[in-house]
């Protein structure tokens, strides 16, 4: 009864930007961390960033100074700020949440959206 929707890929040129977002809804008592991961073709899935519930960042070395994660708690809602965009980002953005689907169990799971592609090409 947990969904996660990305949105806000597309196609950038190098040194471009995006931002991503996305909504979490659904069976939610609290949500723990929330982050964006992603995976290009031929490559495994990789951690870009993460934000906690009181909004303590921690971003993968590769893009730090260039993106920024940030939340809106109030609208179970991460996103993504994509700046200085590199060729070699061109992947598959995946947003994953560590949450509480329900009071009765005391114990917290990660949710998957389905992704949204972006595209760094000229």
């Amino acid at each position: 009864q947990v969904e996660l929707v990305e949105s806000g890929g597309g196609l950038v040129q190098p040194g471009g930007s995006l931002r991503l977002s996305c909504a979490a809804s659904g069976s939610i008592v609290s949500i723990n961390y929330m982050g964006w991961y992603r995976q290009a073709p031929g490559k495994q899935r990789e951690l870009v960033a993460t934000i906690s519930s009181d909004g303590s960042a921690n971003y993968a070395d590769f893009v730090k100074g260039r993106f920024t994660i940030s939340r809106d708690n109030a609208k179970n809602t991460v996103y993504l700020q994509m700046n200085s965009l590199k060729h070699e980002e061109t992947a598959v953005y995946y947003c994953n949440a560590n949450l509480r689907p329900r009071a009765t169990i005391p114990y917290f799971y990660n949710y998957w959206g389905r992704g949204t592609q972006v595209t760094v090409s000229s």
